[in-house]
């Protein structure tokens, strides 16, 4: 029977489930996307509506429909003595703590693992249950904290390798011809298959639990792994690389995206006479900005610049000019900081839509004198609470990510990674535009593994409190995870991508490296090789810990340690390395104080 006596445990562990999707989506699902808009093969808006897409379609078509009650065995469920209670209690101080301090995480863009997190809560809360000494903190078949742990160590540096190796294969066919674009257009086909064949693996091993298909017989396992790698290498031959030669190599500059499905007739068409140049995407990590101009009498500007024309500075407007120009060097980084999201805002005051709308009224609509609840206060709030909840869900859609991976121009961060982005190779646009499809056919596979086996992080202990709190019994070693939970959590996971994901992707990516397509799809492929090694040994794995480690050991390709940002890398290591002992803590404390608070009998 239900335990009505403590539905408000549920509500609350129900919110916290939430909150602990709504970060992984903000925190991991945003790294591991990060990569493929650091590299320009997508959009932001592009990669919020591929990642919506495919975790959802991950989560509920073959995401796994059972829940270990201990998360990863790391407390025997025997430790509950059959009460539901103290099981519900558990796991919502657990979901508290690991939410909560990946909350703050994501809110000051330290990137860490939303696993991780669940996983020290999870010890913590045990600690103060059971005792230590209950606690499974060996390698108990690959599901003990230290097999666990060891995968913080081991699990970058091996990506990193794979990474490097994936690249290292690239540039030797390709970046290294003195002609390499019809290297890259000819070659792809290989790189499809590779492709192909580590995202099928990892959809088999890591994508598909409740399908069973990594329980099939190793024969079949290969056979469906080839024949799919073969079958998207015959694809691409046969569609992208005469659609790919006629862009890069005949430039053909009235080539339209649905024409690959003309195949080999591509070959054969006729490039315009005046085609001098491939219309492709420019892939550089630093591209001019477009001047900010006034549009007129709805401009935001308060003052209008006096226009000189060149060739008539009279000797004042030239002393002007200097200490402008004295002023803005001895401007300091908050004031830098500032002028650089002022000119965000002032971009997006000027767009169409209901942000532009959003952001004009906080801008006009500014908090008079006084305190809050003055009266003139109070209506001028009125106007400016629905503006913030627009801004809220529509600010992260339109912010501007290259520029904050960059750096703001005349800062340490800005002229570190200027030196960063130095010791770079830049490789050309049409090479690189060939492995933009091969990053997206990666990024979309492992965000579609993701949702299907990751879901489990959050849906796992709300599956539990929820099996505990509507039989009125501890849940047994697999609780049944209703569709309806995988379906909310994923949606929650989506929301966080689009509406917070920026605040992470801004210090990713290229903000350890220079990132261009074919170091991208490098660096996801590495991963994905690291997390199927791991998982044919049981042992669990953060796929964030994975593309960064991969991250780190593309960049040292270029030869030199100062391609990588190891300030940035330091960081978030030193995050990493925090999660534990702070995530723990924060569980263990929660559920110290709740069962042995003072009560009446």
């Amino acid at each position: 029977m239900a335990l009505d006596q403590y539905t408000y445990v549920f509500v609350i562990g129900t919110f916290f489930a939430m909150l602990d999707a709504y970060n992984n989506g903000a925190n991991d699902v945003a790294n591991a996307w990060a990569t493929s808009v650091s590299s320009r093969s997508i959009s932001y808006r592009q990669a919020m509506i591929f990642g919506t897409i495919f975790e959802m379609l991950g989560a509920i078509t073959v995401g796994s429909r059972t829940a270990e009650t201990i998360k990863n065995g790391i407390i025997p469920n025997s430790a509950f003595r059959d009460n539901a209670g103290v099981q519900m209690l558990a796991f919502t101080c657990a979901l508290a703590a690991a939410s909560s301090w990946v909350m703050w995480c994501t809110r000051h863009s330290a990137h860490v693992s939303s696993t991780y997190s669940l996983i020290s809560a999870v010890a913590g809360v045990g600690v103060a249950t059971v005792g230590a000494s209950k606690v499974q903190w060996g390698w108990n078949d690959g599901k003990g904290l230290g097999a666990i742990f060891a995968g913080l160590g081991m699990a970058p540096a091996i990506s990193g390798c794979f990474g490097a190796a994936i690249f290292m294969l690239i540039k030797l066919v390709v970046h290294v011809r003195k002609n390499p674009v019809p290297w890259a257009v000819y070659s792809s086909p290989f790189f499809f298959l590779i492709a192909a064949t580590v995202c099928t693996l990892s959809v088999v091993y890591k994508g598909s639990p409740n399908l069973g298909l990594n329980k099939k017989p190793s024969w079949y396992i290969a056979a469906v792994t080839m024949g799919t790698g073969a079958g998207v290498a015959l694809l691409s031959a046969l569609f992208f690389v005469p659609f790919v030669h006629a862009k890069v190599i005949k430039r053909d500059y009235t080539v339209k995206w649905w024409m690959f499905l003309m195949g080999p007739a591509l070959l054969k068409r006729p490039a315009p006479a005046d085609a001098d140049r491939a219309n492709v995407p420019n892939y550089a990590v630093i591209q001019e900005d477009e001047d900010l101009s006034s549009t007129g009498p709805e401009s935001d500007t308060n003052t209008t610049e006096n226009k000189i024309a060149p060739g008539t500075l009279s000797e004042d407007n030239e002393k002007k000019l200097v200490a402008a120009e004295a002023t803005s060097a001895q401007a300091t980084y908050k004031e830098l900081a500032a002028q650089a999201t002022n000119k965000l805002h002032a971009k997006l005051r000027q767009q169409r839509g209901p942000l532009r709308w959003a952001m004009r009224t906080l801008h006009n609509n500014p908090m008079g004198p006084g305190q809050i609840y003055e009266f003139h206060n109070m209506k001028i709030l009125a106007k400016r609470i629905p503006a913030m909840i627009v801004c809220g869900a529509l600010y992260g859609m339109n912010y501007d990510i290259h520029a904050a991976q960059t750096g703001i121009a005349g800062t340490p961060e800005g002229e570190r990674m200027a030196r960063v982005y130095a010791h770079a190779t830049k490789y050309p646009n049409e090479v690189e535009h060939t492995y933009s499809f091969v990053q997206i056919l990666t990024a979309c596979t492992a965000s579609f593994a993701h949702g299907a086996n990751d879901i489990g992080n959050s849906v796992g202990p709300w599956a539990v409190i929820y099996s505990a709190w509507s039989t009125g019994s501890a849940a047994s070693s697999k609780a049944q995870v209703p569709v309806w939970q995988l379906a909310v959590l994923s949606a929650t996971i989506s929301l966080g991508l689009i509406t917070y994901g920026y605040n992470i992707m801004k210090v990713m990516g290229n903000k350890i490296t220079s990132h261009s397509p074919s170091r991208g799809c490098s660096m996801e492929m590495g991963a994905a090789i690291t997390v199927l090694v791991f998982s044919q040994y049981s042992l669990p794995v953060s796929t964030s810990m994975c593309i960064t480690g991969a991250t780190v050991g593309v960049g040292l390709c270029n030869g030199t340690f100062k391609a990588v940002n190891f300030q940035r890398v330091g960081l978030l290591v030193i995050s990493w390395i925090a999660t534990i002992p702070i995530a723990a803590t924060l569980g263990g404390v929660l559920m110290g104080l709740f069962l042995n608070a003072p009560h009446f009998l």
